[in-house]
């Protein structure tokens, strides 16, 4: 199987299988969302949401660290502390290059970015979902982690959609530096499946970490 036939399969996977049945909290979130930029799935809706992707592996970084600190003496705790440490930095690089891919695509498209991509709007969405992502994470990374799970799972079957309902992506070859860099593609439907697998992985670790194992999906 190839590369291109192996994403379109998993994109397949992520159609079929049902949403995980969102909190009251991220339900909220997400209508918000639509109120503010629209239901529809759109590339400047997709680099709003991935800007604000990073910020709560931010939030976990410090919380965790301060953790540490403080029982800098328990080597198992040291531990568990820098596995998490370690993966929300690579997930929150992971999500600034879906932020810089998509922002290729507008500018490949020749696509304006929406009102509210204009500033100081983004600036204060951002402070504001800082304040929940540090919120949680003092409250209780169990909770925090659980509620990445879910926005990670929204975008996940997101893109999987944005996908299906662009079939043209399919037809538009990748000419370009920023996104070779991310990895080798041949068409911007086969970029946009593999940020959806990135989104899928950044899902299960986070179930994984809230201790929801069984919520893992291949």
């Amino acid at each position: 199987m190839t590369m291109r036939e192996d994403l379109r399969t998993e994109q397949r996977a992520s159609l079929q299988r049902p949403r995980y049945p969102y909190a009251l909290l991220p339900r909220v979130f997400y209508a918000s969302m639509d109120l503010f930029a629209g239901k529809a799935t759109t590339l400047s809706k997709m680099k709003l949401l991935e800007m604000l992707a990073g910020v709560p592996y931010r939030a976990w970084e410090l919380r965790v660290y301060a953790r540490m600190t403080r029982r800098y003496h328990d080597g198992n705790a040291v531990r568990r502390g820098r596995d998490v440490v370690v993966w929300a930095r690579e997930a929150q690089d992971n999500e600034f290059w879906h932020l810089l891919v998509v922002n290729e695509k507008m500018k490949a498209d020749g696509v304006k970015g929406a009102w509210y991509l204009t500033s100081p709007i983004p600036g204060l969405m951002l402070a504001t979902y800082w304040g929940l992502a540090r919120f949680m994470a003092w409250l209780g990374m169990c909770g925090a982690y659980l509620f990445n799970a879910q926005f990670e799972d929204h975008a996940e079957h997101n893109y999987a959609a944005f996908v299906e309902d662009h079939p043209e992506l399919d037809s538009q070859p990748v000419d370009n530096a920023v996104v070779a860099e991310y990895g080798p593609f041949d068409t911007w439907g086969d970029v946009f499946r593999r940020i959806m697998l990135d989104e899928r992985e950044h899902r299960n670790h986070s179930f994984a970490l809230a201790g929801k194992g069984e919520l893992i999906v291949p």
